[in-house]
């Protein structure tokens, strides 16, 4: 298995010399360092530190990934591409490995795609971004944030995340997280290479406004009749219909025997719903003869709708990628970044993380199996000591009675021997 993984990570390495790598990090080097700075933006005591470790079930152990290491922390880190991305006229990929080794509670475990000037000594929260993309849990809500940085003309840029709810794996395995955005103006979302989301941007996100707005210097007449029925102008109340009562006195209360009209006041029963109320009356309901319908407000174009060809082109003059962080309770694992345009080293990158994670999986249920195992041996082995404890000690106490009965018998003998003496 190890030996196949080699080759399938080879095999990527392969494919990414026949294609233009815009950004790939596996960590597994000392200086890998190096490469990432960690953000000051918030007081030495807020921020925790990223480590590099090879992971509870790791499959080769030069096989490295950065873990979160501080409880109720905040993580900022981050990276520059070799050259400024615009992904204008390509096809973008964004894929990267996440495992919460620790069960994580609440906490994010996204990643940005940053602008080539970002400041990342100072890269935080607020600092802006073109792409977020990955898990976020906290409680019941478990989501895969896809957000993009879209501006429509003459306004400016916004933060739009994905309409519909796309959902997060919560467990403790590792998971491939990818994000995929066509030319055609499609997207995809991926985890595990399985589809999860995908279709038309414009149906996802809010692109664009409505394509017909509701006539601005158009209202519902003063005359329109959507009344679809009225009251019968010819039905008359029946007479005596307001005769009767809503509550009468109860006809089976009876005057208690004790009750002193001169000091309890007079008597009175209880009052209960009448069964012959007829309640209000309304007369019956008829079709109106005026009714026109609904009244539908006229629609016309609005002058704000856009077509835009190269929606999907929010990757502009992206120069860096990076992790911003909150974590209440930390262990998470990143490793396997990558970002490119081509669609054969996504797929060659996609099959070699996999296989790894299959191996991690595998590697994970080992682990639980021979702990599993060894939890059971202890227990049997204790039940074992116990019911030797069990057995020595009844064999004691059987010895013990013996004894006594011994005794008993030989006092019975004495006392015989003393009687027959003083006889």
């Amino acid at each position: 298995m190890l030996t196949k993984l080699v080759v399938a990570l080879a095999a990527v390495a392969a494919t990414v010399a026949q294609a233009e790598t815009i950004f790939r990090e596996t960590f597994d080097d000392a200086d890998w360092e190096s490469r990432w700075v960690t953000s000051t933006w918030k007081p030495s005591a807020e921020v925790g530190k990223f480590e590099q470790v090879a992971g509870k079930h790791y499959v080769e152990e030069s096989d490295k990934g950065i873990k979160t290491s501080e409880d109720a922390r905040f993580y900022a880190l981050s990276a520059k591409f070799d050259k400024p991305l615009d992904n204008k006229g390509k096809d973008l990929y964004l894929s990267y490995l996440v495992q919460h080794e620790q069960k994580l509670d609440c906490g994010g475990a996204y990643i940005k795609l940053l602008p080539a000037d970002v400041d990342q000594a100072n890269f935080g929260g607020d600092s802006p971004y073109a792409v977020m993309f990955g898990p976020d849990i906290c409680g019941s809500t478990k989501k895969t944030h896809a957000i993009l940085n879209y501006a429509r003309p003459s306004e400016d840029a916004v933060n739009m995340d994905h309409t519909d709810t796309i959902r997060a794996e919560s467990d403790t395995d590792a998971h491939l997280y990818s994000f995929v955005l066509k030319q055609d103006n499609t997207y995809e979302v991926k985890i595990d290479g399985k589809s999860i989301k995908e279709g038309p941007l414009a149906k996802s996100w809010p692109f664009q406004p409505e394509k017909q707005i509701k006539d601005p210097n158009q209202s519902k007449p003063k005359d329109w009749v959507d009344a679809k029925q009225i009251a019968d102008p010819e039905d008359k109340k029946p007479a005596g219909w307001d005769d009767t009562p809503k509550t009468i006195p109860d006809p089976e209360a009876e005057k208690p025997e004790d009750w002193d009209d001169e000091d309890d006041g007079e008597w009175e029963p209880a009052m209960i719903e009448n069964p012959e109320y007829k309640g209000e009356w309304k007369p019956k309901m008829i079709d109106n003869p005026d009714y026109k319908g609904e009244w539908e407000h006229p629609l016309i174009d609005n002058p704000d709708y856009f077509e835009d060809d190269a929606m999907y082109n929010v990757a502009k003059n992206v120069g860096a990628i990076g992790f911003e962080l909150w974590q209440v309770k930390s262990g998470t694992l990143f490793d396997d970044i990558l970002v490119t345009d081509s669609e054969e080293e996504f797929n060659a990158h996609e099959e070699a993380v996999l296989a790894k994670t299959e191996a991690m999986a595998a590697k994970k249920k080992q682990i639980q199996d021979e702990e599993k195992a060894k939890k059971e041996a202890e227990a049997k082995a204790k039940e074992a000591e116990n019911e030797d404890a069990d057995e020595a000690d009844e064999e004691e106490a059987e010895e013990d009675a013996a004894e006594e009965a011994e005794e008993a018998k030989e006092g019975e003998e004495a006392k015989e021997e003393t009687a027959k003496d003083e006889l």
